[in-house]
């Protein structure tokens, strides 16, 4: 204990929320508030067991992460954090919404609503701007008017899409990104609902572990599409981050595009490096939730197997059901390399003092 609580520790996927739709209404436009109360949407797959800590209840009986100040006795003030970065995966899923215009409204209003009443909580707190992805020239646009918020670090949309997010389609919410230097933060949520293809390259999976283990499959997608399509040549500053997906898959995956793209350079003629080193350069993962083999050694050695201690960025993934305690995890490895991961990566990714 007393070994980490040396550590500094930036928390890069804290979940918030809101109590209602009541609390976006005094940020939505007269025309879209009485949709809101007709209109729903959420994950075509549900946990047996829920998605958020039993004993992470605020008082007054309101919805899990809807409390700035419970929140910050909670988390923060026990591991003594350094910042929490904030992530409401409870507005990204409405990338999956069929009225674009709808899904942008409510992206509009929750990032108000952020800025108003949590972001003035505590210094602390960070934000992650919520986009739909729709219509990314109106996606942009709302980066333009956010990001530039002192207290805004970052993008984030959800996993589940209707195709490979290195498509040109999607470009201009990445030049919005590189033109505020924010990054942008990917976050499961929504894969297989609305809109969105099915979660998994098969098909449509039975249940939520079939679900929640087969993540990472978008994300190696997403991932080698931003790669072969040019992204990070067209916008050389741009920043990912993979979050809440796993690591492990990373490895296998370089040196399967590396090895191809040896061969099949010719059909990607714009890329003027190895795949592996764009995403050494342009890619972040997150912490949790990390695999656990039964042996440690052997998430030691898939660590020694890509640049791990500089692409990673410790998470907690409070307040849901498999929370990682910082006090707990990454134990095995040395203290500079554990630093690297709670703090450092994120201090200099998303700008922090």
């Amino acid at each position: 204990m007393q070994d980490t609580q040396a550590l500094s520790i930036i928390d890069c996927d804290v979940h918030n929320t809101f109590r209602s739709i009541d609390d976006l209404l005094p940020y939505m436009d007269e025309s879209w508030k009485s949709q809101a109360f007709l209109r729903g949407g959420g994950l075509p797959y549900v946990s047996p067991i829920g998605n958020k800590r039993k004993d992470a209840n605020p008082p007054g009986g309101f919805p899990v992460g809807s409390d700035p100040d419970f929140m910050i006795k909670q988390l923060i003030e026990p591991y003594n954090m350094d910042y929490a970065i904030l992530c409401c995966d409870a507005i990204i899923g409405v990338s999956s919404f069929s009225d674009a215009d709808y899904a942008a409204a409510l992206c509009r209003a929750y990032n108000d609503y952020m800025i108003a009443e949590w972001l003035p909580k505590s210094p602390k707190f960070k934000g992650l701007l919520c986009i739909a992805t729709q219509d990314p020239y109106q996606a942009a646009l709302e980066i333009d008017r956010i990001a530039p918020h002192p207290d805004v670090v970052g993008v984030t949309i959800v996993g589940g899409s209707r195709m490979p997010y290195g498509q040109r389609f999607f470009h201009p919410i990445y030049e919005a990104c590189q033109r505020n230097h924010v990054p942008l933060v990917i976050h499961p949520g929504a894969e297989g609902a609305g809109i969105f293809n099915p979660p998994t390259a098969v098909g449509y999976v039975s249940n939520y572990l079939e679900w929640h283990s087969c993540l990472p499959q978008t994300y190696m997608a997403h991932l080698v599409s931003f790669v072969c399509e040019g992204v990070f040549e067209k916008f050389p500053n741009f920043k990912v981050v993979f979050s809440e997906g796993g690591v492990a898959w990373l490895p296998p995956l370089l040196w399967r595009l590396d090895k191809n793209f040896k061969a099949l350079r010719a059909a990607n003629p714009w890329l003027k490096r190895m795949p592996s080193e764009y995403v050494h350069d342009h890619c972040f993962l997150t912490t949790q939730p990390i695999e656990e083999p039964d042996n440690p050694k052997h998430l030691k050695m898939i660590f020694e197997m890509f640049d791990a201690e500089n692409m990673l960025l410790f998470s907690s993934d409070y307040p849901h059901w498999d929370f990682d305690d910082p006090t707990k995890i990454l134990k095995q490895f040395p203290i500079e390399v554990r630093q690297k991961i709670f703090s450092e990566n994120a201090r200099k990714l998303f700008k922090l003092a």
